[in-house]
C-alpha cells in the first residue's frame, strides 16, 4: 500500500514537473498565435476605427455579410485555390523528377544537388528583383527572347498585368520551392532498400513498374506531407507573390489592400481572415483523415 502511495506520488512530481518544462512555451505559442487569432476573430465584428479617439464599433455579422456578397472576393478566392494548386502540383512534379534524377550516381552529383538549393536559400528579395528583371518590357533578357522568335509583342509587361501576372508569379513559386520537395523526396528515396528493385528485377519489371509499385507507394506519405504542408503555406503566401507583382490578385494581397491601403476596412480584412481559418482547418482535417489517414 505505501509501495503505491509512493509511485502515485512520484508521478504526480513528474507530472508536475513536466508541466514546468513546458509552461514558457504554452505561454510563447498562447501570446504569439492564440492571442492574434483571437483578437482577430474579435475585431470581425466591429467598424474598427483607424481614429485613437473614435472606439470601434460593434455590427455583428455585417463584415461577414459584405465579403460573401462581395465578387471581389470570391474572384480571389478561386485564384487562390487555383495559386495553391498549381504550384503545389507544379512544385512536387519538378521536385519528384529532379529528386529521381539526383538519385543516381553520376560525376559531380554532390555539387549539383547543392546547386539546386539555391532557388530555396537565396534571399527572397534578391531572387524577386533578378526575375522582374528578366520579365522586364523591352531589355528584359526573356522578353526580348520571345520577341525575337516572335511569340510576344516587346513592349508587354506580364508582371503588372492583371491577365498574365498571375501565371509569373505561379511559375516563379514553383521554381523558388521545388528543391524543398526535391530533398524531402531524395532523402525518402534514399532510404528505400534496394533489395525491393532487384527483387522486382528478377520477376521481370520495367522502369515503369518498378516506379509504379515501389517508388511510388514509398513516397506516399512524404508526397502527401509535403502537399499538406505547401498548401497550407501557399494558401496564405503573400510575400512572393507580393514582391513579385501586386496584380497577382491572391486573397493574402486582397485582405492587405482592405486592411491598409485606400480606405482601410481592417474590420472586412479580420472577417475574410477568420473565413480563410474556418476553411483551411476544415480542409486539413478533411485531408489528414482521408489521404494521410491519420
Amino acid at each position: 500500500m505505501t509501495q503505491s502511495v509512493q509511485v502515485g506520488t512520484l508521478k504526480k512530481k513528474e507530472s508536475a514537473f513536466g508541466w514546468k518544462l513546458i509552461l514558457p512555451t504554452i505561454i510563447i505559442i498562447a501570446a504569439l498565435v492564440i492571442y492574434p487569432v483571437i483578437y482577430n476573430v474579435y475585431l470581425s465584428f466591429f467598424d474598427v476605427s483607424i481614429s485613437p479617439d473614435k472606439p470601434n464599433q460593434f455590427i455583428g455579422l455585417q463584415n461577414y455579410v459584405n465579403v460573401l456578397t462581395d465578387p471581389d472576393f470570391w474572384n480571389s478566392f478561386l485564384k487562390t485555390v487555383l495559386f495553391t494548386i498549381f504550384t503545389v502540383v507544379g512544385s512536387i512534379l519538378a521536385g519528384l523528377v529532379v529528386a529521381l534524377m539526383m538519385n543516381r550516381n553520376f560525376i559531380g552529383r554532390s555539387f549539383v544537388r547543392a546547386l539546386l538549393l539555391l532557388p530555396y536559400i537565396t534571399p527572397l528579395i534578391a531572387i524577386v528583383f533578378a526575375w522582374r528583371y528578366i520579365f522586364l518590357p523591352m531589355d528584359g533578357p526573356l522578353i526580348r527572347l520571345l520577341a525575337t522568335i516572335g511569340i510576344i509583342d516587346p513592349g508587354v509587361d506580364l508582371i503588372n498585368n492583371p491577365n498574365n501576372a498571375f501565371v509569373v508569379v505561379t511559375m516563379f513559386n514553383i521554381w523558388r520551392n521545388f528543391p524543398f520537395v526535391y530533398l524531402m523526396i531524395l532523402s525518402r528515396l534514399q532510404s528505400i532498400s534496394k533489395t525491393l528493385y532487384e527483387a522486382a528485377e528478377i520477376d521481370g519489371a520495367n522502369v515503369w513498374q518498378k516506379f509504379k509499385n515501389i517508388t511510388l507507394p514509398e513516397l506516399y506519405f512524404v508526397i502527401g506531407s509535403v502537399a499538406l504542408l505547401r498548401g497550407i503555406w501557399n494558401f496564405y503566401k503573400f510575400d512572393e507573390v507580393y514582391l513579385m507583382s501586386k496584380f497577382a490578385g491572391t486573397l493574402p494581397i486582397y485582405i492587405y489592400e482592405r486592411a491598409f491601403t485606400g480606405i482601410p476596412a481592417q474590420g472586412t480584412a479580420a472577417a475574410i481572415a477568420t473565413i480563410l481559418f474556418v476553411i483551411m482547418v476544415v480542409l486539413i482535417g478533411f485531408y489528414v483523415k482521408k489521404v494521410l489517414k491519420w
